[in-house]
């Protein structure tokens, strides 16, 4: 409790939490207002029905938008694919020009920031347009539409303010990163997911008062989730620690170096990111499908994949699949092993038993793939198999596993960031004994 005072005791970090906390209510005032011409009664039937599916995981997501039709619905999804999309071309090399700016340090970074900005925008309308015509072509099984008066002014409407919505969660995202605490991104994901925990908690009370469940199998549910949020700390954690001796040499009449030290490599280095852009990307085609359970692209999901949907083996494949592949994807953009051996051989540092240079760089490298691998198969076991054990519990679904994870790996990224800021001004941690391991990332970045 003392360090937490200790936040408000300084200035800057106190302005900072201030305006992370303003940015964040101010989302969830915008998460709350809702579009004209909608059938408030039939989305909210819709979504009633829809609690176990991938819709109402949308839903969770966007903390509450989405089931509110409001102006906020899009959220950060347009941001996110877009930064996917950007960081694909840029990590498979098929645009020099992407490559240059790459290179280009800070002057790079912000020009690609700013393609980033105007692939959101492009993204937004597509995604308004098509998110606007599926819903007006859905009705409850009453036979009551959704869209009272599917029009093109509607359409316009619609997309245009989803859009603007889109952008202003962009910018606010941009601005809770260079003037707050944390990652923009991230934490308004953060408060999305978080902002359903009361319902949540208040869903699993009535159905124990209802004797739906029973009272032992809700404290089972509460130890599941208890346990997954600490195999998630424990997997962000976890570090190999590789020995790095640096040789004594003279610098001007004074002998340097002669240190040991260790390079830390990340058992998961990417954290959240690849579970956050893995379900950014399965979202677009499953959320189309329901949309429109009439149209081709549904019917050759339905074909391809049968039941496409969580809870499903296939959909689990798919799922786990996908954040492996950014795990390692995130990884070859974040950790470049040649840089790393580098910079080591010009510092007179060697890691005992390796040659320094080609070596070095091989080593690391070999040493970065082996640990993603265990990282990524235990990250996207613990995506899958918590959602099976769910259907046994018949629990709400905001106890599901991607949910927790984004919630706790957020969380330990942003009290990561505040305990190194509290150190820099000479204050202690927030834990008497060793450090929070936070990760400084940029999702928009990487």
């Amino acid at each position: 409790m003392e360090q937490i005072l200790n936040l408000f005791k300084t200035p800057d970090i106190r302005k900072r939490i201030l305006a992370t906390l303003g940015m964040l209510a101010l989302y969830r005032v915008g998460a709350a207002i809702p579009l004209p011409g909608i059938n408030t009664e039939a989305l909210r039937v819709l979504f009633e029905q829809q609690k176990g599916s991938f819709l109402g995981f949308l839903d969770i997501f966007s903390g509450g938008a989405l089931s509110r039709f409001s102006v906020l619905t899009l959220g950060t999804i347009p941001y996110i694919n877009a930064s996917i999309i950007l960081s694909l071309l840029q990590g498979a090399h098929v645009i020099p020009y992407l490559d240059r700016l790459a290179r280009d340090g800070e002057s790079g970074r912000k020009k690609i920031q700013q393609l980033t900005r105007y692939m959101t925008v492009v993204l937004a309308l597509f995604q308004s347009f098509a998110i606007a015509i599926g819903f007006s072509n859905t009705q409850v099984p009453g036979g009551a539409p959704i869209v009272m008066a599917a029009s093109a002014g509607f359409y316009v409407m619609t997309a245009i303010t989803w859009t603007a919505g889109a952008v202003f969660v962009m910018w606010m995202g941009e601005q809770i990163t260079e003037f707050g605490i944390g990652n923009g991104v991230s934490l308004i994901i953060f408060t999305g997911i978080i902002g359903g925990f009361p319902l949540a908690i208040s869903s699993v009370i009535r159905l124990v008062r209802v004797e739906e469940i029973s009272l032992f199998m809700a404290l089972l549910l509460a130890g599941v989730v208890a346990v997954v949020c600490g195999l998630v700390v424990w997997i962000e954690t976890a570090q190999r620690q590789i020995p790095v001796q640096y040789a004594k040499r003279m610098v001007g009449r004074r002998m340097m170096g002669g240190a040991s030290t260790y390079l830390p490599i990340k058992l998961d280095p990417s954290g959240v990111v690849a579970v956050i852009f893995a379900s950014a990307v399965i979202q677009a085609p499953l959320f189309l499908s329901q949309l429109s359970p009439n149209s081709w692209w549904s019917s050759m999901i339905q074909k391809t994949f049968g039941s496409f949907d969580q809870g499903v083996p296939i959909f689990s494949l798919v799922y786990a699949g996908l954040i492996i592949f950014f795990c390692y994807f995130y990884n070859s953009i974040a950790i470049n092993p040649q840089d790393l051996a580098d910079n080591m051989k010009k510092s007179g540092g060697f890691i005992p038993g390796i040659r320094p240079g080609e070596a070095t760089a091989k080593y690391i490298e070999w040493t970065v793939t082996h640990l993603t691998l265990f990282g990524a198969l235990f990250v996207a076991c613990l995506a899958v198999l918590p959602d099976y054990l769910k259907q046994y519990f018949q629990a709400p679904f905001f106890f599901g596993s991607t949910s927790l994870l984004i919630v706790v790996g957020v969380a330990l990224d942003t009290i990561g960031q505040l305990e190194a800021r509290l150190m820099m001004r000479h204050y202690e941690g927030f834990l008497k004994k060793g450090r929070v391991k936070g990760r400084w990332f940029n999702v928009g970045q990487s």
